[in-house]
């Protein structure tokens, strides 16, 4: 290895002793690949292997934990003992790579997609007609904080190291918390301590689940996305308020979902810092941070570190075109990663078919194609 690369292969103890051996974390990836009824699919285990060697942790595809939640063709699910021999393997893959083996919780709110919700309805906080989703009533709420441990109790038994509380990217963990698209009058909604109720009840849940287990050693993180556009969409200054709360936690960690690991706040703070500059010094080391942002390179992601801003890099598309993007980092081929999908190669990359299809097309939220321009995203 590469002696600039050292400090990516640092570990870091979290705050329930558990030993993480490095810096560098596998970012959840929707792969389109599980089998129709959330099962491992062939070509979604295909894809697992070799992604996880040398990493520190490995964080899986966005996993359903209610029938009335799915926002994926193709998503895993942990919703009841039929998933848990698929579980296990999955859990078995990563952790035979030697990666903390970490399964995302997700349910999808008015995202979901109705034509895989056999029947059900689609829900959310509020009402939404543009979505079609109607308002969760406060059976169903209470009853999708149950789903929440429901997934996290499958987990432990299945051998996973841990769960990421999927509250990021307009789901419905964060459509509880953004005033833009909780209108509730109740408990569950209005001012902040009510549309913090339900991410908080969601980890209160998973962690009884954990001391139901006594497993201290169950790691619980929580991924978030730091603005909203619109009016009434999520400001810098409530997610520093999230963080806060976040930080009075029983969680290991926090992980901020971005799409440029260096994009600045755009309202409600300062605007001339950047979104992990800004939660890393409110968290004021009371929980360590993962950042990702389409980092490519060795150079970027150890430059991405030694900013100080987080303790874990997390990597998306880069994995996606380097299968063995920390290996080749840790034994010094460094010069061996490439930037690019070449279509030309789709051996090489062991991804899913209808992700194949789709990476080829290319797009902002997809890795770079050869050849073809590549525009970033302002969010």
């Amino acid at each position: 290895m590469e002696q600039q690369f050292s400090s990516l292969f640092q570990p870091y103890l979290l705050n329930n002793n558990v030993e993480i051996k490095n810096r560098l974390v596998v970012a959840p990836l929707t792969h389109f690949a599980s089998n129709p009824d959330g099962t491992l699919g062939s070509q979604e285990a295909q894809f697992l292997q070799g992604r996880a060697e040398n990493m520190g942790m490995f964080i899986t595809a966005a996993t359903l934990v209610s029938e009335n939640g799915k926002a994926f063709h193709g998503q895993p699910e942990a919703l009841n003992e039929c998933h848990l021999e698929s579980l296990c393997k999955t859990a078995d893959i990563i952790k035979q790579q030697g990666a903390k083996a970490i399964l995302q919780i997700h349910h999808g709110g008015n995202l979901a997609l109705s034509e895989l919700l056999n029947g059900k309805d689609k829900v959310a906080p509020s009402a939404d007609p543009e979505t079609g989703a109607r308002a969760l009533n406060e059976e169903e709420i209470l009853q999708i904080i149950q789903d929440f441990a429901r997934a996290t109790d499958l987990a432990i038994r299945a051998g996973f190291d841990g769960v990421e509380i999927h509250g990021a990217n307009g789901y419905l963990i964060q459509q509880f918390f953004s005033a833009q698209s909780n209108q509730r009058t109740d408990e569950w909604g209005g001012n902040l301590a009510n549309r913090l109720r339900f991410p908080l009840a969601v980890i209160d849940a998973v962690n009884a689940v954990r001391e139901k287990h006594q497993r201290p050693e169950f790691i619980i993180g929580y991924r978030l996305s730091p603005e909203e556009p619109g009016e009434n969409g999520l400001t810098m200054a409530d997610t520093l308020e999230l963080v806060s709360a976040l930080a009075e936690q029983p969680l290991q960690y926090l992980h901020l979902s971005l799409w440029d690991f260096y994009k600045k706040a755009r309202r409600g703070v300062d605007t001339n810092a950047a979104r992990l500059e800004l939660i890393h010094q409110r968290l004021n080391g009371r929980l360590p941070l993962i950042g990702v942002g389409n980092l490519f390179t060795a150079e970027q992601i150890v430059a991405a570190l030694n900013t100080g801003w987080v303790e874990f890099v997390g990597v998306g598309k880069s994995i996606m075109i380097n299968p063995n993007l920390a290996t080749l980092i840790a034994q010094g081929k460094t010069q061996e990663i490439i930037t690019a999908l070449d279509p030309e190669q789709p051996d090489h990359y062991r991804i899913p078919d209808h992700l194949w299809s789709l990476c080829v097309k290319g797009g902002p939220w997809l890795p770079p194609v050869k050849g073809q321009d590549w525009q970033p995203v302002d969010i």
